[in-house]
């Protein structure tokens, strides 16, 4: 994708009278990809109505937590952003439309932020998580911040939870030192590549 470290995986689907099956989720083959293996720890779901906008969110590192993103039912406008400090590709986004019907999923390493907006009602999303929820390690950006300048195509405004709506900018979360550092991501996953061998 435009934001290095994050990937779009669209699935081989197999079609019959009965319906469709496909892999979501294959650890050794997303591991050959990005080259490193991704230890699923906690499995979360979200069910959001239609106009329903969750994120932009993170993770501090540490810890760290990388996803696996994908609908199982319904749709999202999908926006990951590269907020690691000293990126070469910092403020880079990428937006995908993601759906239960194609079954591409996204990949969205640590130091990455990532957000959605739901495009149909009872969108359910599920994330694999690299980590377990730490509370007081989330890094809550506010989407629509014009540093970021955002294209999320709203026709009205969104539902947003009371944390989301009154989440600070980019430039006080880089001020305040929450923000991965782009060394210090590439050496998380140096080492995550290293403890697999």
């Amino acid at each position: 994708m435009a934001v290095p470290d994050a990937f779009h995986i669209t699935p081989r689907h197999l079609r019959d009278a009965r319906g469709t099956f496909y892999e979501s989720f294959r650890h050794d083959r997303l591991a050959e990809e990005i080259g490193r293996p991704v230890t699923v720890a906690q499995v979360n779901y979200s069910v959001s109505r239609r106009h329903t906008l969750r994120g932009l969110h993170g993770t501090l590192l540490p810890p760290g937590q990388a996803k696996v993103v994908c609908v199982v039912r319904g749709a999202v406008l999908d926006i990951v952003v590269d907020l690691r400090v000293g990126s070469p590709t910092w403020g880079v986004h990428e937006v995908n439309e993601l759906s239960a019907e194609s079954g591409e999923t996204l990949f969205v390493a640590e130091g990455l932020v990532h957000g959605f907006l739901a495009l149909t009602d009872d969108t359910c999303v599920s994330y694999l998580c690299s980590t377990e929820f730490v509370p007081g390690t989330q890094v809550d950006i506010d989407p629509f911040d014009p540093e970021l300048a955002l294209p999320w195509g709203l026709s009205e405004a969104p539902l947003m939870s009371a944390k989301d709506s009154s989440a600070i900018s980019v430039a006080q979360a880089r001020d305040s030192g929450i923000l991965a550092g782009y060394q210090e991501c590439l050496a998380h996953y140096a080492t995550l590549r290293e403890t697999a061998r």
